[in-house]
């Protein structure tokens, strides 16, 4: 089965490619010299940086920043408060510090988070009477941004390679989505080698974040050969070189590969875009801070899968292919598929339900309503290949217990 049977070739796709230049590789770090001289030359003499507590530090990454911008003779300040699903106050605190600094360029190190947080603040350096609260409640469109350089810790996400970033506005439990062309990244650094100290079980999570990205991209309404071509090479690699990082965390080769994958990934859903997983992950995240963003999408998948299978059944049964192997793209195998991903979600060691992070279905009714509640999410449920009314999100929620 071929994933070309299920594209209309009179849909006309939009081909984005925006990241100007992403740095791959094992010691790709060493290119911060190559890009401390390229903001000289901007003229840039101050910036700040993203990032969280530890892992800018322990992987080494810092050193190399600080080695570089000091050679240049860039000044710089480090804002370290970004957690795990940001927060827009945090945002806000590191755009303080950055315009008392003169800052002109942000160097968000780290994973999803502190990357997400960098660019938002990018923004925010060229709007200062705006917070970031309205910039996440859409109360004006971003056309700018101070340049952003994305220094990546993990291989998931894909947003050193995008132009979207999330950031949850705690107070009203929403965790929304913004995209703007003006925050892809000017350069963005790739290195394996700062990433075989990530835990086991967010080595899970960023890797399924991954998958996620493609299998929705994959099957929007918006989706192109690039997007669906690039979401069959993701889960590929996925699916050979997630075991491999698991069983060895220092297989540099291993994780040069799911880099690649989340790389690609990024992309993917640049081009394609998102639909029901991330909708519905987000008020689960929005609501419990504290849950990893993979683990929340690796919960929905299975039921996710059985909704838009019959709608994508060719693309999907392609797509799919290295971990469910044998469908045949017809639209009544969308139970196997779905239990197909639920058991190689299993066999990577993640068989997580609602139930086991603390979600009763009692709360399905708030979830629904969170996710056609916080802003951008609609958005994101509209490219859905299937019917995207609450019964439906209310039907995905219930099938995740």
């Amino acid at each position: 089965m071929s994933w070309e049977k299920g594209i209309n070739v009179s849909n006309v796709s939009t081909i984005i490619c925006g990241c100007r230049r992403i740095f791959l590789g094992v010691g790709a770090i060493g290119k911060m010299g190559f890009i401390a001289e390229q903001l000289k030359a901007k003229g840039i003499t101050s910036v700040i940086a993203v990032t969280g507590k530890a892992a800018y530090a322990s992987t080494g990454a810092w050193d190399h920043v600080t080695k570089a911008l000091d050679a240049q003779g860039i000044r710089y300040v480090l804002y370290n408060k970004v957690q795990p699903n940001p927060e827009t106050h945090q945002v806000d605190e590191a755009v303080k510090m950055a315009k008392d600094a003169g800052a002109k360029a942000v160097i968000a190190i780290g994973g999803g988070s502190p990357i997400d947080a960098g660019k938002s603040a990018a923004i925010l350096l060229e709007y200062p009477d705006k917070t970031c609260q309205d910039l996440y409640e859409s109360k004006f469109q971003a056309e700018k941004a101070v340049p952003v350089i994305a220094i990546n810790l993990t291989h998931g996400t894909g947003t050193e390679a995008n132009r979207f970033a999330v950031v949850s506005i705690p107070e009203k439990e929403y965790k929304p989505a913004i995209a703007f062309d003006c925050i892809y990244p000017l350069f963005s650094i790739n290195d394996p080698a700062l990433m075989t100290g990530l835990p086991a079980n967010q080595t899970r999570y960023v890797s399924i974040d991954a998958i996620n990205h493609v299998v929705e991209s994959a099957s929007t309404v918006l989706n192109n050969p690039f997007a669906i071509t690039l979401a069959k090479e993701t889960i590929t690699l996925v699916a050979k070189y997630l075991p491999a990082a698991l069983q060895d965390p220092k297989d540099v080769n291993a994780r040069y590969f799911l880099t690649y994958a989340a790389m690609i990934a990024g992309s993917s859903f640049d081009n394609g875009l998102l639909h029901f997983t991330h909708a519905l992950e987000h008020p689960l995240s929005g609501i419990k801070p504290e849950l990893s963003h993979g683990l929340g999408l690796a919960i929905l998948l299975p039921a996710v899968i059985k909704t838009i299978y019959p709608a994508s059944s060719v693309i999907l049964a392609d797509v799919l292919s290295p971990i469910v192997p044998g469908l045949k793209g017809d639209a009544g195998e969308a139970q196997k598929a779905a239990e197909g991903v639920y058991a190689w979600l299993k066999s990577v060691g993640v068989p997580e339900k609602l139930g086991d992070i603390g979600f009763t279905k009692a709360d399905i009714p708030k979830l629904v309503q969170l996710t056609f509640d916080t802003p951008g999410l609609t958005g994101l449920l509209g490219c859905a290949p299937v019917g995207h009314g609450k019964d439906a999100v209310e039907k995905i929620y219930a099938e995740s217990f």
